[in-house]
């Protein structure tokens, strides 16, 4: 049994579809076991256990990690996540599970300037420390966060502040492949690995490709980075936090020039999904 972490939100529920597709017996965690979790029909075989489960209450972690094998562990963003992963960690090795994937971020490394991947790397140490069998998944950008660019693109405009630095993407569906494969092949298991789509995209190259996929002129904006944590507080309303973060990772394609890597298509055997299929899978979203 494969529970799944995160069931709701892009990565885990692209896992659970790609978990479903091999016949795998899987449990999706979920705060809301009321609501339909995306995508699912209820007639998968094996059909699919949707459990109850808060990483703030780990009586409820115990109950849902019970009789199960391995963990795919992804949870947003937030201050409190190395505290909460922590606790998941330690639950889940006391529950009897033994191995993890986690989603963790590229510059996961203790003197890294993004604040959030600091936190990935005391997760990761504390990962590594639990004897446990574990599996990291360090994934770029999501291709699916452009989709929150619509309300500014149907204005004609992209705001950021990375300049002509190109930027790395990936489909969430491809993270979800790669974490299938890591929870069903022993020869993945155990593995660090960076995760990209098969190019590297700047800003001003988007809004370029944006312009010609809905016929209206969409420019690229480029601000300070106190510029941009100002519009992200107060006319995108993020926590600032959250601002902080947008902005450390920004900063951080220009401190660090991005390019792809391979690890998709070595460990898949197919290319990831690109860039321009993502736009015009959802071209609807960012037409006026």
């Amino acid at each position: 049994m494969i529970v799944v972490m995160g069931a709701t939100g892009a990565t885990g529920n692209a896992l659970l579809h790609s978990l479903l597709t091999r016949g795998t017996p899987v449990r999706a965690l979920t705060r809301t076991p009321h609501r339909a979790i995306p995508g699912m029909t209820g007639t998968h075989q094996p059909p699919i256990e949707v459990q109850y489960a808060d990483a703030t209450e780990p009586h409820s972690l115990r109950i849902a990690f019970k009789g199960a094998t391995q963990l795919f562990l992804a949870m947003a963003n937030s201050p409190a996540q190395v505290e909460l992963e922590t606790r998941v960690v330690d639950i889940a090795a006391d529950s009897g599970i033994g191995h993890i994937v986690k989603i963790s971020a590229p510059a996961a490394e203790p003197g890294s300037p993004v604040a959030i991947s600091r936190g990935h790397h005391a997760i990761e140490e504390h990962l590594r420390a639990s004897g446990l069998t574990h599996t990291i998944l360090r994934p770029y950008a999501f291709m699916q966060n452009l989709l929150r660019l619509a309300p500014t693109v149907a204005q004609g405009t992209i705001l950021g502040t990375t300049g002509d630095a190109p930027c790395n993407h990936i489909d969430c569906r491809d993270i979800g492949d790669v974490a299938a494969a890591a929870l069903t092949r022993p020869d993945i298991a155990g593995g660090t690995y960076t995760l990209t789509g098969p190019e590297a995209v700047s800003y001003p190259e988007l809004a370029s490709r944006l312009t010609a996929l809905t016929d209206h002129q969409i420019r690229y904006a480029n601000l300070t980075a106190d510029e941009m944590r100002h519009d992200l507080v107060h006319n995108a309303h993020m926590p600032t936090w959250l601002a902080d973060h947008v902005t450390e990772i920004q900063q951080l394609a220009i401190a660090r020039p991005e390019t792809p890597t391979t690890t998709v298509i070595d460990i898949l055997g197919r290319p990831p999904r690109t860039l321009d299929a993502f736009l015009r899978e959802h071209h609807t979203h960012f037409r006026r």
